[in-house]
């Protein structure tokens, strides 16, 4: 019966005008919305619409992008025997034989000059990548910046002439239900394009990268999407294509991608020459707020960001941020979780100062706070270490908040940590990985790379040692 009743709906204004005028150009807007750019169709005309102009536009910014890596293999078992060399471990011209490694993803152009943007875990320890065109043609690309933390990275072809490239859209304009086309390379059987809608914003937590800051469509995004163009109806970027939920390998209809917001941070560091995307500093550590803390708060539901630390003498302290504020927005803008903080701050861009509203024993206030480049103080002074210790063989620094950042280590730590670690050296054989922070060696606090060179070198009956990692500390006792 809804179907019968949708169906005279449609025709009716048709009967009412005749034939020579089936329907006119009017729009409706939404029932109960002022918004005249988002419509419903109202007519049989507007609903045999083609979204064919839209992609033959926007379809030749959106390239294919081919990654290869040599990948090491294990020692042979027949190694040195000439006859099983001859026929397992190496090729017709007595080289060994390497194995070489491909992925195949999509691009997008959002520069004329060959400026193409992709996702980080298309080209991930690529040795060499190469942008193939909607034309056929293929270019050698070079890899401008990667940021594992977004899942995205800029690509540089060098074209003879001014390529077609995309317009960024400002993601922040979307709302739920608003259409969307996604466009890639699915299988690497050419350009596919999906539509669909946005079906969900600040979505977090899918364990494709650390911002956790995505928007969610509908739109079929497949194997091989990943890096490609999610666009709106005025043909304008308004996300890279990054992942699916799936537990086959297929589509199950929710895909995500990278709001073009953030894209436009990665780029502006491009232009601005560096390989490395830094984001602001607040001095301050952030924790998820709980069910059990927002009925504490007399928060109706859990939202914000809790301020777990503060760095002294940052900008957080400065502005007055205490410990147990909950952050709400920024700039006027929602942080439903402690996910959408850092997207937030790493959107607004360094050197800004925005205003946030916080919870403040109870109370709402608005605080301004700076955003700075993450300082580096201490220096870093990496050493590897020697002696006859635990630690010999690793390569340490000292903890700043530029080197945490780097090396993607939460909140603002003090103190010295690994870098590296030699394989074959006693700090690989005690266990110690990148990114352990040595807090102590016989009960003694380690302050500096020197003061633990020096402790290295030195002579001892047995160590007793404090590792944090992963934000858990570990004691070790070695004879």
């Amino acid at each position: 019966m809804r179907l019968k009743l949708l169906k005279i709906a449609l025709l009716l204004p048709m009967v009412l005008a005749g034939t020579h005028a089936a329907l006119s150009d009017s729009t409706t807007p939404l029932r109960g919305s002022n918004d005249l750019t988002r419509q419903v169709p109202d007519s049989r005309e507007r609903i045999l619409y083609s979204y064919a102009p839209l992609v033959r536009d926007i379809s030749p910014s959106v390239v294919n992008v081919y990654a290869a890596r040599q990948v090491k293999q294990r020692r042979s078992p027949f190694s040195g025997d000439p006859f099983f060399e001859r026929f397992f471990g190496r090729d017709f011209g007595g080289r060994p034989r390497q194995r070489i490694s491909r992925s195949l993803g999509s691009g997008v152009i959002i520069g004329s000059d060959g400026i193409v943007i992709t996702n980080h875990h298309v080209i991930e320890n690529a040795d060499e990548v190469k942008v193939a065109l909607s034309d056929g043609r293929e270019f050698e690309a070079q890899i401008k910046l990667i940021d594992k933390k977004s899942d995205l990275a800029v690509l540089q072809i060098e074209p003879e002439e001014d390529l077609p490239s995309v317009a960024i859209g400002n993601s922040e304009e979307l709302q739920v239900g608003d259409l969307v086309l996604a466009i890639g390379n699915p299988f690497g059987v050419g350009q596919t394009v999906t539509s669909g809608i946005v079906s969900a914003l600040a979505r977090s937590q899918n364990g494709v990268n650390d911002f956790g800051f995505f928007i969610q469509t509908d739109a079929s995004i497949n194997p091989g999407n990943s890096g490609g163009a999610l666009v709106d109806m005025q043909g304008r970027l308004i996300g890279i294509n990054t992942a699916i939920f799936s537990r086959s390998g297929g589509s199950n209809g929710i895909g995500f991608a990278v709001p073009s917001n953030m894209v436009r941070v990665v780029l502006e560091s491009v232009r601005q020459g560096s390989d490395t995307l830094l984001r602001p500093w607040v001095g301050a550590s952030f924790q998820a707020v709980t069910a059990e803390i927002a009925e504490s708060l007399g928060l109706a539901r859990p939202q914000g960001a809790l301020v777990a630390g503060l760095f002294k003498d940052g900008p957080a302290i400065q502005s007055g941020l205490r410990l147990g504020d909950i952050i709400l927005t920024i700039d006027g803008k929602p942080v439903p979780h402690m996910d959408a903080l850092g997207y937030r701050l790493a959107t607004a861009g360094i050197g800004r100062t925005v205003r946030m509203s916080v919870l403040s024993q109870g109370r709402r206030r608005t605080l301004e706070i700076a955003l700075v480049e993450p300082p580096e103080s201490p220096p870093r002074d990496i050493r590897r270490l020697a002696g006859r210790s635990p630690f010999t063989g690793a390569t340490v620094a000292n903890l700043s908040p530029r080197l945490g950042q780097e090396y993607e280590l939460e909140g603002d730590k003090t103190g010295v940590v690994v870098l590296s670690v030699d394989r074959r050296s006693p700090a690989a054989r005690f266990g110690f990985r990148a990114k352990d922070i040595i807090v102590s060696v016989n009960d003694e606090k380690i302050v500096d790379t020197e003061m633990l060179d020096s402790i290295s070198r030195s002579r001892s009956d047995g160590w007793r040692y404090v590792v944090e990692r992963d934000g858990k500390r570990y004691q070790q006792r070695v004879r």
